[in-house]
C-alpha cells in the first residue's frame, strides 16, 4: 500500500497511470463545518497498480493528477462522484474526462435506484468493505492502516465492478444511454455555485412577486455569506427561515423574534448585516425580473388517480426492462405527462420513449390498460 507525499513519487506513479485505458478515482474530504470541501486524500488504481496521494503533504504538487483527469485517452471511472468533481473543479478548474459513473452505470443495468458502492461490491464483487473508518477526521496526521485500507478499497474493487458493469452495457447495446447523464457530470454549468443562482436549490416556487423576490435575494445573500465566510449555508440560514420570512415579511427586530425558524436576537447580530437590505431589494422586484414560474399542473378531476397509474407503469416498464426508474421520470415528469397534451418532458425522447414514454401516452389516451395476471401487472392493447 503506497502513500504518496512528494511531487516526484506522484509524477512517477502518473505515468504508470497515463498507459491505461481506464483508472477508478475517490476521494476523503471534510465538509461539515464548511462551505468548501477540504481535500483529504486521493485513491487511483488501474488493473495490476493502485496508490494512495496525500494532497496535505507540504512536498507535493498535484499537477500530474490533473493531467490525468484532462487526458482523453483514460477513461476516468468514480462512484456517484458529483462531489469529487465539484473539489477537482475548484482546486484546479478540471472536470474528469472522459468519464464513467459506476453509479450510474449500474443503474442502467437495473441494480436500482441510486445503488450504494457497498451494494456493488458485495454483489459484483463478491467482497465487503469495512466501514469503521467512514467517519474519521481524514484531515488528520498520520492517517492509520485502517483507514488506508478502507479508503484504497473505494478504488480497488472498482476495477471489477467497472469492467463487469461495462461488458454488461456492451451485450445489451446500451452503453448510450448513459450519455445524457455523464454529460450532466461533465458540464462545468453542473458546479456552478454562483449566488445568483442560489434560489434554485431551494426547490421553492411562488407566483407572488414579492414573496419569489425576497426567497432569490435572501438566498444569494445566504450563499454569499456562506462562500466568504466559509460556512454551511444552514449556519448562516435556514432554508425554512428563508421561507417563512418571505411569506411574513417581518420588518422590525420584533417581526423577526416572533418567527418559529429564526434564532431570537439574530437580525441585530453582526451575522445578519446586509440582511434587511437583501428583504427590501427582493421586494422591490417586479414580475419582469423574476424567473417564468413552472407550468401549472391541470389538477382537473380524474388527475390523481391517473399519476397513480403512471406510477405502477413506470415501475413495469423499468422492471421488465432492467433499468431504474430514477433514470426515466420523476413525479413531476408524470404530472406533466397527465396534464399536458404534449409533454415536454425528457421521458418522451429517445430510448426513455421507447422503455415508457409510448407507453404513457397510450395509457393516458385509452390504448392500453393495466390488470393483474397470475399476481404479476400485465399490458393489455386496447382497440
Amino acid at each position: 500500500m503506497q502513500l504518496l507525499t512528494t511531487t516526484s513519487e506522484l509524477n512517477q506513479a502518473c505515468a504508470q497511470f497515463e498507459t491505461s485505458r481506464y483508472v477508478t478515482i475517490d476521494t476523503e474530504f471534510l465538509r461539515e463545518k464548511t462551505f468548501w470541501p477540504k481535500l483529504c486524500l486521493i485513491q487511483i488504481a488501474m488493473p495490476g497498480f493502485e496508490v494512495l496521494i496525500d494532497p496535505l503533504a507540504e512536498d507535493i504538487d498535484l499537477s500530474s493528477f490533473f493531467e490525468i483527469l484532462k487526458n482523453p485517452d483514460v477513461i476516468k471511472v468514480m462512484h456517484g462522484c458529483r462531489q469529487d468533481i465539484e473539489i477537482f473543479h475548484k482546486e484546479a478548474g478540471v472536470i474528469p474526462t472522459p468519464l464513467m459513473d459506476s453509479q450510474v452505470m449500474a443503474m442502467v443495468c437495473g441494480y436500482g435506484d441510486s445503488i450504494s458502492y457497498e451494494a456493488l461490491v458485495k454483489r459484483i464483487a463478491q467482497g465487503t468493505i469495512d466501514k469503521g473508518s467512514r467517519f474519521t477526521d481524514w484531515s488528520r496526521r498520520p492517517l492509520n492502516e485502517h483507514q488506508l485500507t478502507y479508503a484504497l478499497a473505494d478504488v480497488t474493487y472498482l476495477r471489477d465492478i467497472y469492467e463487469s458493469l461495462e461488458s454488461e452495457l456492451k451485450k445489451t447495446g446500451r452503453l448510450a444511454w448513459l450519455s445524457e447523464e455523464m454529460d450532466i457530470l461533465t458540464n462545468p454549468e453542473t458546479y456552478n455555485q454562483s449566488p445568483e443562482l442560489a434560489w434554485k436549490r431551494l426547490r421553492y416556487q411562488d407566483k407572488r412577486p414579492h414573496i419569489m423576490g425576497v426567497i432569490i435575494e435572501l438566498a444569494k445573500w445566504r450563499e454569499t455569506q456562506a462562500q466568504t465566510r466559509d460556512l454551511p449555508r444552514n449556519r448562516i440560514l435556514k432554508d425554512d427561515a428563508i421561507r417563512e420570512i418571505a411569506l411574513q415579511n417581518p420588518k422590525t427586530p420584533e417581526d423577526f423574534d416572533k418567527l418559529r425558524s429564526v434564532p431570537r436576537g439574530f437580525i441585530a447580530s453582526r451575522n445578519a448585516a446586509g440582511l434587511m437590505e437583501a428583504i427590501e431589494a427582493g421586494r422591490k422586484l417586479t414580475k419582469s425580473e423574476l424567473p417564468p414560474p413552472p407550468p401549472v399542473v391541470d389538477n382537473r378531476p380524474g388527475i390523481g388517480p391517473l399519476i397513480d397509474l403512471l406510477k405502477v407503469l413506470l415501475k413495469y416498464c423499468c422492471e421488465e426492462n432492467q433499468v431504474a426508474p430514477k433514470l426515466i421520470a420523476n413525479v413531476a415528469d408524470l404530472e406533466r405527462i397527465a396534464s399536458d397534451e404534449n409533454p415536454d418532458v425528457k421521458c418522451m425522447e429517445g430510448w426513455r420513449k421507447e422503455v415508457f414514454g409510448s407507453a404513457a401516452m397510450d395509457l393516458k389516451n385509452g390504448k392500453l390498460a393495466l390488470a393483474s395476471e397470475n399476481d404479476k401487472i400485465v399490458i393489455i392493447a386496447r382497440d
